[in-house]
Order: structure tokens, then C-alpha cells, then sequence
């Protein structure tokens, strides 16, 4: 008995003891821009696990990336908060974010090798298993995991949190790998009813599995704490505690049930 409770009183200190391990990784993007990720992982675990990356809202690669990033390493996966802008850039002021945004949307090519590249960086690391990969993006990030999605790159699921659901390019039947889950706010007016029903059609006409969710009165950004204060530059954003959790228990549960199956 005293052996027992002495083996249960160390698996508890061992479990109390788990750490989240981070550090910043630059690498190279296939047009020559350096980028910066952000890798978190739960060190008390061995061997490889499923990896997440972590596309950024358009301000950059700031605090709500790395935070995401590390709370999902805390669920026991190997993320990565991937650098879409180059040199880490982060902007204060809606002006900036939207060139950023526009420069690294503007070219299809250029989105896409920047995203693969944060992926093969994940992919390398010891801690991830390079064959289960999926993404996870905010507002910008959400545009940009949803068409890496559309475009056949081999991800097993992949979850946009308030992002931009219109697309250049529908998906077509087959094309699709990930399954994927939307994060909506129904108070977001940067996203119309319009925009909602043509993601739903395109994507079910295109045979993906796929589910939306929307959160009754949140506006876009409500996973960001800050967007409370950046409301005050202008912006139509506002944090919604409760569609935050939800939309993070929809997450956790989508995760586990991509990987487990």
C-alpha cells in the first residue's frame, strides 16, 4: 500500500512538474524572407506527437499567437506560431496590419510558400510527428488555413477562429484533405450572412467534412483579449469571453477527434 501511494504521490509531482518549453526559430521562405516562428511543446512528453501551427491575426506574429501556441501545447501537442509578414513584424496601428495583410495576400504563391515553409520547419522538429499536422488560424490566419485547406495541402484538420471566409478559388470536389471547422461570431460585420452561406455551399458541394459554428453576439476577434482595446482605433472588434471558451472547447475536441481517428 505505502508502495502504491509512494508511485501515485510521484506520478502526481511528475504530472505537477510538466513544463511548456518555447523558443523562436528563424527560418527561410521559398522567395528569400526571413520569418520567425514561435515553437511550444510540453517536455514531460516523449516522443513525437501531432503538430499545430498557428497562423497569426493580421496584426503579425504578436502576444495572442505565442499565447495560443502555448496553450495548445498544453493539450499535448507540438505547435508552431508561424510568421506570415517576415522579420517578425507586428503592427500597432490598423493601417499598417492591413499592407501587411494585403502585401502577403496579394500574390497566391507567396501565402502558400510562406505557410509550407512554417510547416516543413514544424515537420522537423523532433517533437512533432510530420504526418499529422494540422493548423489553426485567427482572423487573417483563418483566411489563410481555410485556403491552404482549399488548395489540397496535406493537413488533417484545420480551424479558422473569425476569419475572412470569401476566397478567390472554391474548393472543388476531392481537392480538400483537411477537415475543417469554423469559429464564426453571427455579430462579425466584417464577415456577411452572404459570405457565411457560400462558404457552407462551397463546401459541402465540394463533399468536405466540415461544420460551422456561430457564436450568438460576437463581433470579430472575440478570442483576442485585446481586441477590447483595439476597438478604440477604430475597428468593429470586441473579446467574448464565453464564444472564446466555447469556440476553444469546439477546438480541443475537433483536435482529438482528427488524430485519434
Amino acid at each position: 500500500m505505502r508502495q502504491a501511494l509512494s508511485g501515485l504521490l510521484l506520478t502526481c509531482s511528475t504530472l505537477a512538474a510538466a513544463d511548456i518549453q518555447t523558443r523562436e526559430i528563424p527560418y527561410t521562405a521559398e522567395d528569400g524572407t526571413t520569418m520567425v516562428g514561435y515553437h511550444a511543446y510540453d517536455d514531460t512528453i516523449q516522443g513525437p506527437r501531432p503538430g499545430i501551427i498557428v497562423v497569426h491575426e493580421f496584426w503579425g506574429l504578436n502576444d495572442h499567437a505565442r499565447e495560443r501556441a502555448r496553450e495548445m501545447a498544453k493539450l499535448g501537442y507540438s505547435t508552431l506560431a508561424i510568421d506570415m509578414y517576415g522579420e517578425g513584424k507586428v503592427a500597432e496601428h490598423p493601417q499598417d496590419a492591413k499592407a501587411f495583410m494585403q502585401a502577403a495576400l496579394q500574390n497566391a504563391e507567396t501565402t502558400r510558400s510562406r505557410f509550407m515553409a512554417g510547416m516543413e520547419l514544424l515537420q522537423r522538429q523532433p517533437q512533432t510527428d510530420p504526418r499529422r499536422i494540422g493548423a489553426a488560424g485567427y482572423c487573417f490566419g483563418g483566411r489563410v488555413v481555410l485556403e491552404m485547406a482549399r488548395q489540397g495541402v496535406p493537413l488533417a484538420g484545420v480551424v479558422s477562429f473569425h476569419g475572412a471566409l470569401v476566397t478567390r478559388n472554391p474548393a472543388t470536389p476531392g481537392a480538400v484533405k483537411a477537415r475543417v471547422l469554423v469559429e464564426h461570431g453571427a455579430a462579425d460585420s466584417m464577415v456577411t450572412a452572404d459570405d457565411v452561406a457560400a462558404i457552407s455551399a462551397e463546401m459541402v458541394k465540394a463533399g468536405v467534412d466540415y461544420q460551422l459554428v456561430s457564436h450568438p453576439g460576437a463581433k470579430h476577434a472575440f478570442t483576442n483579449p485585446a481586441a477590447d482595446e483595439n476597438s478604440k482605433k477604430g475597428l468593429d472588434v470586441a473579446y467574448n469571453k464565453r464564444a472564446d471558451e466555447r469556440s476553444w472547447a469546439d477546438m480541443t475536441l475537433f483536435f482529438k477527434r482528427t488524430f485519434d481517428d
